[in-house]
């Protein structure tokens, strides 16, 4: 089984190759989950960064709204000391990993590791850290006395400079959250999802203020046939970002509406919105995560889905192939030119006719 190290195996790999392997996995910035680890984090602090939150609470068992399905009354039920949940409405229930299974409808266990790690970097490295959101009560909001103002601190624009965004568009697109910490101030980017909730996302953080949510940009006039599905705000920022660049005087923003995830998980909730266009390009991440939604997709809506990640096969997301921040370093550098200009054409539609540039 690919992805992680059984600890029932006890053929010890040649020195070289453990240095060989951390050096690949150091420079791609993939942290490998083990099931224990999974194991140790809490359901309930995972839950919360997924973006939801107890109801209510009954000694050691949190009540919730079913993460699975839409219901009114909280049947969903984590037991906080044997670190357990249970659905009464679809009577399943069991570890962080079962849940896993019922989020991201699969039984794949590496791919399950890899969707949980990729979800909560903040509660894996708390351990080794002072400040940790994974400490947090589950009965207190992570985000208190929140204010949502007009993205303009200097420290998270610089930010986004260097991730290649526009700052521009992002001051169109995004907010600036104010709120308190364990009776600290923190700050940071807000990306509004349909619900109401948000996206948050600094240099050292990354979550959401609940509720959690998809986001989607339907563009005024005409409804659009086309529409493009991305699975975060950064790689949605990049894009608009890759096409104003490309051509700053007719970058055909609003060609097309769009549709922005906010986490893999939240691909059913898209689909209904998505199933209203007849094209529908998605630029998800090259990961298992993102493979996996898309042949989803492709099960789903056939010939209407277009695969774009294959233009920027060589990059993890679209936000590293603006940086610049491929996967491995091509062997042959004339093939990563090709690609590279590959990926250009891609994004940047073809000029109109009649229209002087």
């Amino acid at each position: 089984m690919r992805g992680y190290i059984s600890t029932n195996q006890c053929v010890k790999p040649p020195i070289h190759q453990i240095i060989a392997l951390s050096t690949i996995i150091k420079s791609v910035g993939i942290y490998i989950m083990t099931i224990q680890e999974a194991k140790q984090i809490r359901i309930a602090d995972y839950l919360q960064s997924l973006g939801y939150t107890p109801v209510k609470q009954q000694g050691n068992s949190l009540w919730y709204k079913s993460p699975l399905r839409e219901e009114a009354e909280a049947s969903f039920k984590v037991n906080t000391e044997l670190n357990q949940w249970y659905d009464f409405g679809i009577g399943k229930g069991g570890n962080i990993i079962a849940l896993a299974q019922e989020l991201y409808r699969s039984d794949n266990v590496p791919y399950l590791l890899e969707c949980i790690a990729k979800q909560t970097p903040h509660l894996h490295i708390a351990k080794h850290t002072p400040f940790s959101f994974g400490r947090q009560s589950v009965s207190e909001p992570m985000f208190r006395h929140l204010q949502v103002v007009n993205l303009s601190s200097p420290a998270l624009l610089s930010y986004l400079q260097e991730r290649g965004i526009n700052t521009e568009l992002a001051k169109k697109e995004c907010r600036e959250l104010h709120y308190i910490y364990e009776g600290k101030p923190y700050f940071a980017i807000g990306f509004p999802n349909m619900a109401g909730g948000y996206k948050v996302r600094n240099r050292y953080f990354k979550g959401c203020v609940a509720p959690k949510d998809i986001t989607h940009i339907r563009q005024r006039g005409e409804p659009r046939s086309m529409c493009y599905l991305f699975e975060g705000f950064m790689d949605y920022l990049s894009f608009l970002s890759i096409r104003v660049r490309n051509n700053p005087q007719y970058p055909r923003l609003t060609t097309q509406d769009y549709v922005i995830l906010n986490s893999v998980s939240n691909l059913a909730k898209a689909e209904g919105i998505l199933a209203d266009y007849s094209h529908i390009g998605c630029f998800l991440d090259n990961d298992t995560a993102g493979r996996t939604a898309c042949e989803h997709l492709k099960a789903r809506f056939g010939e209407r889905i277009s695969d774009k990640s294959i233009y920027y096969r060589e990059y993890k997301d679209l936000n590293d192939y603006l940086c610049g921040k491929p996967l491995f370093q091509s062997a042959d550098p004339m093939k990563q030119e090709g690609q590279v200009q590959s990926a250009r054409r891609m994004m940047q539609p073809p000029k109109k006719r009649g229209l002087k540039m």
